[in-house]
């Protein structure tokens, strides 16, 4: 029996996956890798096929992709110092190898040589021409043409980028698990929701042990999001609030894990690769084969829109500090930053008599999940089903036919079927938060399946996902109850899945998720808006104790409410996508300046004003700087994204928003062509014309026609 990295299955046996067990995995992958990349380097240019070349490249480090995902999984979902250790290890390595793939001279000039040989690609299928088109873009954007010291020194320092950008993560990870908020005066508590208080005494008391009825009883917040964001809305209490807000503004900025001399190590190094690559700057580098191409067009897209809601912006923040001084008795002027999502909350409530926390009873998050089912199955033509699970503390060694192992107790699988009936794949749901997973919510993918034509032996090979959380727990037994937020977060993700589970692409590297950074947000932000009209709503918003939809007055109250200081939110994240190009275009003023004081000043218009005033997030941001690239020069995509989502999703609602009739089409002409065609082509395809930002600016409030 194979190792448990490198088994090719759909249901992996997680109890196997033990820290010990990693060395001899990746050593026996990369070997394996190593050896079928020399068989395609070493073969006569003159002689290479495309099935001998691009075909056998896409095979080659099957082995070592299956073993190093599934690594790279646990280190998220169970982070451990043996992992971490193991991990660290072996993640230079591993880099390494990915990093000469495209520097090996023998294998480019076979790639090379197929590509030119007009008789040969004149045969091959439209896909088997885009994967020779990327792959040579690829190549060439990874240094294929660079002469041997400078390739040398790529590698070198793509090698130091993965250890850095590692620890990067690790510190953010353990600054945030450092702290903890005991309260043991429960008056301390006031304003905030009874939900949030009674997950933070199941805190304190999960901490500390089983609580016996002989202690007082005690409250523990944490930089969680479930247990951080409650206290900033709802806490009377300023002091708790500042607390929090100082904790969590701080992570990545204090010894010993600090992330400030990383961030400039970082961009430095991602400087270099740029400059050896022949672009002036890491931006240029990263877009050119994005859909903005280069980084004073992501540029230009963010300031264009800041202009447009510039005035609206600033109005907004006016009408919130004059709230804050009606209702305080005291002069106008600046918030403090602990105060702003408070007296934001109050604002919203009195204009709109709305509550967002009156929404939870509706969103118990195994009926948001059911029904988000019910909605994709109605309108995709898809069918999920549960498995049963099993959990493993110890190693099992010998599998059971048909059993599906989880590396938590809480984790679910699911299967989802086609129209037909046949398994088009599987994915696993980990959804609430705990101390040896990262934050955030993710999904990925840990095998790319195949249609049935580009199988080995004729018969659709399944793929398998999953998608992960930190959600708002369930206290003492009770149904989990979430909020409007992390409901779309649910919905957003899955549109990350289905795409995945619906590619239908005859290349793995064309297919599901692997497209431009800049596009692979349509189908995960598309699917938020069903969290906002009746129609889907009513599939899953049923009351926990009643089992009613959500009553009139109240979703009448909440769609007034939805683009509520729409512009502050809106800038809040043009802020982190100006932040983000500014560091990688203009890579010089920061390395040899003051950091902080040059990105406070870059965003000086993008923030809203606050009498202390607020750190910067550059040390504590995750999607720029955990791994090499990442969401780097690339954060503008969501915005982007939106631009295409609000627009595509106009469709659904002309012809009813769970229109099987455009879900079908949606499928067929987006999701399950990953990236077989170009981008835009694809939108055009099913919209019938390039993007339009004007649905974004109606859906999002910011005018009106």
């Amino acid at each position: 029996m194979k190792q448990a990295f490198l088994e090719d299955v759909p249901h992996i046996r997680w109890s196997c996956l033990t820290p010990e067990s990693i060395t001899p995995a990746v050593e026996e992958a990369l070997a394996l890798g190593e050896m079928a990349i020399d068989e395609v380097a070493s073969q006569e240019p003159s002689k290479a096929t495309f099935t001998s070349t691009y075909g056998a490249l896409e095979l080659a480090t099957q082995e070592l992709d299956r073993a190093w995902g599934r690594v790279g999984h646990l280190d998220s979902v169970c982070n451990s110092d043996a992992l971490r250790e193991v991990y660290n290890e072996w993640l230079p390595k591993v880099s390494a190898f990915h990093a000469q793939i495209a520097l090996n001279d023998g294998l480019w000039q076979a790639l090379k040589a197929v590509a030119d040989n007009t008789e040969q690609v004149a045969k091959l299928s439209p896909v088997e021409k885009r994967l020779i088109e990327e792959t040579l873009r690829e190549f060439r954007e990874n240094g294929a043409d660079l002469p041997p010291a400078e390739k040398t020194r790529l590698e070198e320092v793509k090698k130091e980028l993965a250890e850095k950008t590692q620890k990067f993560s690790e510190n953010v990870l353990d600054a945030t698990n450092a702290f903890e908020l005991i309260v043991e005066d429960e008056a301390r508590l006031e304003g905030l929701p009874q939900m949030a208080k009674d997950a933070a005494k199941a805190s304190a008391a999960s901490k500390e042990g089983e609580d016996d009825g002989s202690k007082e009883p005690r409250w523990r917040f944490t930089l969680q999001a479930p247990s951080l964001i409650p206290v900033l809305q709802y806490a009377e209490d300023d002091e708790i609030r500042r607390e929090l807000w100082a904790a969590f503004s701080n992570v990545g900025r204090e010894e010993p894990n600090s992330n400030g001399a990383l961030l400039k190590e970082i961009l430095t190094l991602r400087h270099e690769v740029a400059t050896l690559l022949g672009k002036s700057n890491f931006a240029d580098h990263v877009l050119q084969s994005r859909m903005a191409k280069e980084g004073k067009t992501a540029l230009g897209f963010v300031e264009d829109l800041h202009a447009r809601i510039q005035d609206q912006f600033s109005r907004e923040v006016e009408e919130l500090e004059a709230f804050k001084a009606e209702k305080t008795n005291t002069a106008t002027g600046p918030l403090e930053p602990w105060e702003v999502g408070f007296w934001a909350e109050k604002l919203r409530k009195q204009r709109y008599d709305f509550d967002g926390e009156s929404l939870r009873p509706y969103f118990t998050i195994d009926q948001v999940i059911d029904g988000m089912f019910a909605i994709v199955q109605e309108i995709f033509g898809i069918r999920i089903e549960e498995v049963d699970t099993v959990f493993h503390e110890s190693p099992q060694e010998v599998p059971v036919d048909g059993e599906v192992e989880v590396w938590h107790p809480e984790v679910k699988f699911y299967n989802i079927y086609g129209g037909e009936g046949d398994l088009l794949g599987g994915f696993y749901a980990d959804w609430h938060p705990r101390e040896s997973k990262r934050g955030g919510a993710w999904m990925n993918y840990l095998r790319t399946g195949l249609p049935p034509e580009a199988s080995e032996n004729g018969k659709r090979e399944p793929h398998i996902g999953l998608i992960c959380g930190n959600l708002t727990p369930s206290v003492e037994g009770k149904p989990a109850q979430i909020n409007h937020g992390e409901v779309e977060t649910v919905f957003h993700e899955f549109g990350h899945l289905l795409h995945h589970l619906l590619g239908n692409v005859s290349v793995r590297s064309l297919n599901g998720v692997n497209v431009v950074w800049d596009f692979v947000e349509l189908p995960s932000q598309i699917m938020e808006n069903f969290c906002w009209e009746r129609a889907s709503l009513d599939r899953f918003a049923r009351h926990v104790e009643t089992g009613a939809p959500i009553l009139d007055d109240l979703f009448d109250k909440m769609i007034a409410a939805k683009n509520f200081q729409s512009a502050m939110g809106t800038m809040r994240q043009l802020s982190f996508g100006k932040m983000d190009l500014d560091l990688h275009l203009n890579h010089t003023k920061h390395i040899e300046g003051d950091l902080d004081a040059n990105i406070d000043a870059m965003l000086q218009d993008y923030q809203v004003r606050t009498k202390t005033p607020r750190p910067n997030n550059s040390q504590a941001f995750n999607h720029l700087f955990s791994s090499p690239t990442g969401y780097a020069a690339g954060y503008y995509s969501y915005k982007w994204a939106e631009v295409l989502d609000a627009d595509a999703f106009t469709r659904f609602q002309e012809d009813g928003v769970l229109s099987a009739k455009v879900g079908r089409e949606f499928r067929e002409k987006i999701l399950s062509q990953g990236n077989a065609r170009e981008a835009g082509e694809l939108f055009r395809d099913f919209m019938g014309r390039d993007p339009d930002l004007q649905a974004l600016l109606i859906r999002s409030g910011l005018t009106t026609a």
